[in-house]
């Protein structure tokens, strides 16, 4: 994600048909933007920085977005759906109990690393912005809701089920706690013992 590009992937890209060309470059631009809130934060993730890394011109990024506020909102979207649609297909016929604590695990991977660390940043700077504020509130509860989803299908978990909704709702926010705390230090250790203990309780009410 984010990698610096190449001759030989700019020759591909120029290869293409143009509809492709502008897919592909879009599609560099959104990596390049995450990999850069993730690395530099807000302040240092400028169109023109993210343009750079990207390989194509300011003027080209500007042409698939317009302001700086969409193009971050939609890289951390544009992540955020491909690790949704990665950890479907981890669980292609869902998850059985015995399943559990590998499910929990994947959905707790969805809150550690660079797109975490990239999505966190642009929440800090939506408090202090206020054009941005609006997309990145929105783009929030579009992610939550699809999260919340995918881990009540995946669990096979029936929300009509008192106190099933709140308990996998518990679910997302302990790990989105975890991935917090993995923010300064590796937190791998205790994040196992806590994914275990939550597969336990997910079983107790689950069953």
């Amino acid at each position: 994600m984010g990698a610096v590009t190449t001759d030989a992937d700019d020759e591909r890209v120029e290869r293409l048909p143009k509809q492709d060309r502008s897919r592909a470059t879009r599609q560099r631009l959104l990596e390049a933007a995450v990999a850069c809130l993730a690395e530099r934060g807000w302040a240092g993730s400028t169109v023109s920085v993210v343009a750079e890394r990207a390989g194509v011109s300011r003027g080209a990024a500007q042409h698939h977005f317009p302001t700086r506020e969409s193009l971050f909102t939609a890289a951390v979207e544009y992540v955020a759906e491909e690790r949704s649609t990665a950890i479907r297909e981890l669980f292609p016929q869902g998850a059985a109990a015995a399943d559990r604590r590998a499910v929990i695990s994947a959905l707790v991977d969805l809150y550690t690393g660079p797109l975490f660390r990239a999505a966190l940043h642009l929440w800090v700077a939506a408090s202090n912005e206020e054009q941005l504020r609006p997309q990145v509130t929105e783009l929030e509860a579009r992610v939550g809701r699809e999260t919340h989803r995918i881990a009540v299908e995946l669990l096979a978990a029936d929300e009509s089920r008192p106190g099933v909704r709140e308990t996998v709702q518990g679910l997302l926010d302990m790990a989105r706690g975890l991935g917090l705390a993995n923010l300064l230090t590796d937190d791998t250790g205790r994040r196992e013992r806590v994914v275990a203990e939550w597969a336990g309780i997910l079983d107790a009410v689950l069953k």
